[in-house]
């Protein structure tokens, strides 16, 4: 039985393991319990009062929730591992107390101790393969730590790259350059840059799809609101006489259509074209379209 228990435990641990694992480094469509935390803060932020105010913070506070869930799922799962086998398999330093307290509670002070990296020393294992198990947790506990400095360090880029699109798309608009201006090598340069920059945020959908719940503030950065604009760009463009405009407009419909596939895949599911699915991207963010 204290095998079977000591199982459970182990499973805690590789359940957090994978989510993280599947979060940070192998992203999937579905994506897993991160995701679910996710896109469940961002629903219940959005039928709040005052949702501008509330939506910008779920992007931070979803990834502080899911980090703090990895940390206790995987504290919880190594208690649960060492609990059937607290206090005969441990000793205990003279005098510290620890041995009075109630095994489940030693064992979650255990874990933590050691998921810290701490290293007190007031409880250490004396079984043979407890002494092998106990230092993985430090290690586990240290990738969790370099997890998650590098998952903020490579959120914040991305959201960069998504709101500087914006800000451009955002400058043409009030330009607002004609088919005729964009017939023109410099109208071929023009969109295909844009396609360039949108193929890169379609990748960073892809690989740090948590960047979804983040909102970008203001309209003109806010590629929500901003991406339709793209679309009538394109349209221009297909109205040229040169066959170089006419090539990167057709590389920039192709980008634009590929970022509709991946919002709708993974967050809107509408099942549109790509016109209805910014349309949706800008309802979801609380924008309204360019």
């Amino acid at each position: 039985m204290a095998w079977l228990v000591s199982l459970a435990g182990v499973a805690l641990v590789m359940a957090a393991l994978r989510d993280l694992f599947h979060t940070l480094w192998h992203p999937t469509r579905h994506g897993g319990l991160s995701r679910v935390v996710m896109s469940a803060l961002w629903r219940l932020a959005r039928r709040v009062r005052g949702r501008r105010r509330v939506v910008g913070l779920v992007g931070p506070l979803a990834m502080v929730t899911v980090v703090g869930m990895w940390a206790v799922t995987i504290i919880l799962g190594w208690a649960v591992l060492y609990w059937p086998h607290m206090p005969g398999a441990f000793a205990f330093t003279p005098g510290s107390g620890a041995a009075e307290q109630p095994a489940l509670l030693d064992s979650v002070y255990l874990s933590l101790v050691m998921v810290a990296t701490l290293g007190l020393g007031d409880v250490v294992p004396a079984d043979g393969w407890l002494r092998l198990v106990s230092p993985l947790e430090a290690l586990v506990g240290f990738v969790l730590l370099t997890a998650t400095v590098s998952w903020v360090l490579e959120i914040f880029p991305t959201l960069t790259r998504r709101r500087a699109l914006a800000v451009r798309l955002a400058v043409l608009r009030d330009s607002d350059p004609t088919a005729g201006q964009l017939d023109c090598v410099m109208g071929a340069l023009l969109l295909d840059s844009l396609a360039s920059e949108i193929v890169r945020v379609r990748i960073d959908f892809t690989q740090y799809a948590e960047a979804y719940y983040f909102h970008d503030g203001e309209d003109h950065s806010s590629l929500a609101a901003m991406v339709g604009y793209a679309a009538d760009l394109t349209h221009r463009g297909r109205s040229a006489r040169r066959s170089d405009v006419l090539l990167a407009a057709d590389l920039l419909a192709g980008a634009l259509k590929d970022l509709a596939d991946v919002l709708d895949q993974r967050f809107l599911r509408t099942g549109g074209d790509p016109p209805e699915v910014f349309a949706a991207y800008a309802a979801d963010h609380g924008r309204g379209p360019a």
